[in-house]
């Protein structure tokens, strides 16, 4: 049924049911069910990004104490607090954790709890989808820590380079349980890009129109276009990787015809479109918290959308310059060389629109706005040095020293954590309704910030003058000592700040003062709807004016003054669709009802990755209880006797 026949623009206090009786109504219809089967079957993007939140901000915290370990093993000459089989697990596991488990989930898990709030939709698309991956990815995390606590975890770096990785030098398990890893997270990946591709595309509020979206919601959309086209290519290879180890073939096996060199092709063409995919939603984070604080809307709006485009199509051409000392043709890689450079043109553009809009507002100078300042230091030095990188023969002189480690720490610490920090700090009154200390925010912004630099800007000394990378020990006397001791201290504060902030939210969440529905004044709609927001996040659907639509009201709480649509059910659970381009109404849709199936379904997809790890056989009898479960999760059912529809 089209919406355009009976769905109108009307204010709060027009035609239809009351505000009471239609909020106790949605309340109803949106509930997740008490109790531990709620807990099991909630499919409320809210719920499911929280979890996302906690799942890999616990896992940052792991991976984080396991650098600690590495630095301590390194703060001095001929150390033996670890062996060097340990210290190659920790070394491997410490990469994976922050790269598979914790950057990306963190920046998905922003998307599911914020996009269909800032498109002004009640839902995210497909959210039985989003239930099951949030499971998947979990599984995922699970069974790789689990193997490195049995003394089983990978032990050839995050990114498992063969002939080190493949049955001849890595006999065992240890590398399966990464391939399969690899494998678990990336089938969630995709399946939150095509939520919030379908969530952007078809459920933004009436009147958000391409040149109304915020732009986090921008970032997010390139940022789910680069996960379909480059996830793929990782899971083709690690499960290439896996058959070769398992079953016998030799794709990576040059003596019998296959190829090392196509590993490291398949495996940058995902893992350097893969910083990106980092850092694209961090950008997003900035493009929301400088407005705000400025308090004036951001310069060059349609610059920074063509910039992310841009950035977006660029990452997929430059992923042979992590390959560069490989023996490739040297006019091929003149072209690497141009597009790693290339690529800077973008995000100097959106650098330059942020200080624009710093520099024409009025500052307000919160802890949230803090760390986009120190985003904006730390990442312009991350991105000189890649600059750098991108010279053939300069980086055949630091290939695979501390100065790649650098390089690879501030662009992603500084592009990616700083600006996650500061959305923590930002978008926490939102999550909870309560406010994060802002005297403990600075102290911990000052702690990270100084502690970071202490720890990785060393790193870029050590590596010019010949430090090689993933070493454990090092002998004495060759001017490595003072550098690595300073690393280490640095790194100690810099875990003193992150200890600081889970102090301050282990604290706000029991005393932390009341936040009200949009503390800090914004003008996105997220903050149109109360903090924390209600099972079905709006009462009425909102119709957008502006890209800042709270900024437009001229007086009273933003939510009191918005214009609205009518006409949607209030007794079952159902969503506003409308057009790709304008956003206007278009169709009206249900949305599906918590279940239990895709826990039952992911479950069922965990033993059958965990047992092929072991038989070949487990693809044959695990496809058993997966089709059972996906049977019970799509099986029809017959609509509700409701004769007279109630409707807002």
């Amino acid at each position: 049924m089209t919406a355009g026949t009976d769905t109108a623009v009307v204010r709060r206090d027009g035609p239809g049911l009351g505000e009471a009786e239609t909020n106790a109504r949605l309340a109803r219809s949106w509930a997740t069910p008490p109790g531990l089967w709620g807990w099991l079957s909630t499919v409320d993007h809210k719920q499911v990004g929280r979890r996302y939140v906690v799942t890999a901000f616990t896992f940052f915290v792991l991976a984080g104490l396991l650098a600690l370990a590495m630095r301590m093993q390194l703060a001095g000459p001929e150390r033996t607090l670890l062996s060097p089989d340990r210290y190659n697990q920790i070394f491997t596991m410490h990469g994976t954790t922050m790269m598979f488990l914790f950057a990306v989930p963190m920046m998905e898990a922003f998307a599911i709890y914020l996009v269909p709030l800032m498109v002004g939709t009640r839902a995210i698309a497909f959210p039985r989808l989003n239930a099951f991956s949030y499971w998947v990815y979990l599984a995922g995390g699970i069974m790789l820590w689990v193997a490195f606590i049995l003394n089983v975890g990978p032990d050839v770096g995050w990114f498992s380079y063969v002939p080190l990785a493949g049955p001849q030098y890595s006999p065992g398990k240890r590398v399966d349980f990464w391939a399969q890893m690899v494998t678990f997270t990336e089938v969630a990946a995709l399946a939150v890009a095509v939520e919030i591709i379908v969530t952007v595309f078809k459920q933004r509020a009436p009147g958000m129109s391409l040149n109304r979206i915020p732009l986090f919601v921008w970032g997010q959309l390139v940022t789910s276009f680069m996960v379909v086209f480059a996830m793929p290519a990782v899971m083709v290879s690690s499960s290439m990787l896996i058959m070769d180890r398992l079953i016998g073939t030799h794709f990576f096996n040059p003596a019998e015809g296959g190829d090392a060199l196509l590993w490291q092709h398949l495996f940058w063409f995902f893992g350097h479109p893969e910083v990106y995919i980092i850092f694209l939603p961090a950008t997003g984070f900035v493009s929301s918290i400088l407005p705000t604080f400025a308090r004036r809307p951001i310069f060059g709006y349609t610059a920074l959308v063509l910039a992310l485009f841009a950035t977006g199509f660029l990452g997929f051409g430059l992923w042979v310059h992590h390959m560069f000392a490989t023996g490739l043709p040297h006019l091929g890689n003149s072209f690497y060389t141009a597009a790693s450079m290339a690529i800077a043109i973008p995000s100097g553009i959106q650098i330059f629109c942020w200080i624009a809009t710093l520099w024409d507002g009025r500052p307000r100078f919160a802890t949230p706005l803090l760390f986009v300042i120190g985003f904006i230091v730390v990442f312009v030095l991350g991105g000189l040095s890649g600059i750098m990188l991108a010279s053939v023969p300069l980086d055949s002189q630091v290939h695979d020293t501390y100065f790649v480690v650098a390089h690879f720490h501030y662009v992603l610490i500084g592009g990616a954590v700083f600006p996650l920090f500061g959305a923590f700090y930002y978008w926490f009154p939102k999550f909870t309704g309560r406010m994060l200390s802002e005297r403990v925010g600075a102290w911990n912004f000052g702690l990270f910030f100084v502690g970071f630099n202490l720890a990785f800007f060393p790193m870029h000394i050590l590596g010019l003058i010949g430090m090689p990378r993933r070493v454990y020990s090092y002998p004495a006397g060759v001017g490595w000592d003072e550098l690595n001791l300073l690393a280490t201290a640095g790194a100690v504060i810099l875990a003193a700040g992150v200890a600081t902030f889970v102090g301050n939210v282990w604290h706000s969440l029991k005393h932390g003062v009341s936040a009200g529905d949009n503390p800090w004044g914004a003008g996105t709609l997220e903050w149109a709807t109360s903090s924390p927001p209600p099972s079905y996040n709006f009462t009425h659907i909102p119709v957008v004016t502006g890209q800042e639509p709270l900024w437009t009201l001229p007086q009273g709480l933003p939510a009191q003054g918005l214009p609205v649509v009518g006409g949607l059910r209030v007794d079952q659970r159902e969503l506003l669709l409308t057009t790709v381009v304008d956003a206007d109404p278009d169709l009206r849709e249900p949305s599906p009802e918590p279940s239990i199936w895709p826990l039952l379904s992911a479950l069922a997809v965990t033993a059958l990755f965990i047992g092929s790890i072991f038989t070949p056989w487990a693809v044959v009898w695990g496809a058993i209880p997966l089709a059972v479960g996906l049977i019970g999760w799509f099986w029809p059912k017959s609509p509700p006797d409701t004769p007279e529809p109630v409707i807002d």
